[in-house]
């Protein structure tokens, strides 16, 4: 997977053909196990080539391209009927292949591939293991106030964060 982000609920979707770049919010509606970036395993559903139909917070990118109607456009009713660049070498519970950032979404009224993945929907969270990592050094340098040398030998004592 070299440096690809999977894709997960909140993930930020756009299409090529809305009129004003508008975006949606992607939601995971095939599975309830599969969780990334979320420790407690309750927000950062994995995305999969499954999560097709309408899997939209507002099912719509805004004005559509593709539907002229006079001097307008009709709106945007997004429905996505299949998922192409997602990773093939796991397989989900739901019988879905993960979906990663690079991945590209098709609607019928679009063409091929019309909807992009802007953001991944992952965010960084600091864990323990991060503030075992940190360099003190680097650390006094950038944020003097903190003894890292000290906070470091506590967590191996006390075990916090």
């Amino acid at each position: 997977m070299s440096e690809k982000h999977i894709v997960v609920q909140g993930a930020t979707l756009k299409c090529k053909f809305s009129v004003d770049p508008k975006t949606d919010i992607l939601k995971v509606k095939t599975q309830e196990k599969h969780y990334a970036n979320d420790k407690d395993g309750a927000k950062k559903l994995i995305a999969s080539d499954k999560d097709i139909g309408q899997t939209l917070e507002k099912n719509t990118f805004g004005k559509c391209k593709k539907q002229p109607s006079g001097s307008d456009y009709l709106p945007c009713k997004a429905q996505i009927t299949k998922w192409s660049g997602f990773y093939d070498k796991i397989t989900l519970s739901n019988q879905g292949k993960i979906l990663v950032e690079d991945s590209k979404g098709t609607c019928p009224m679009g063409a091929p591939d019309c909807i992009e993945v802007v953001k991944h929907g992952q965010k960084p969270e600091t864990g323990k293991q991060n503030f075992k990592d940190a360099d003190p050094e680097l650390h006094s340098q950038i944020n003097p106030m903190v003894d890292m040398a000290a906070f470091q030998a506590d967590l191996d004592d006390n075990d916090i964060v």
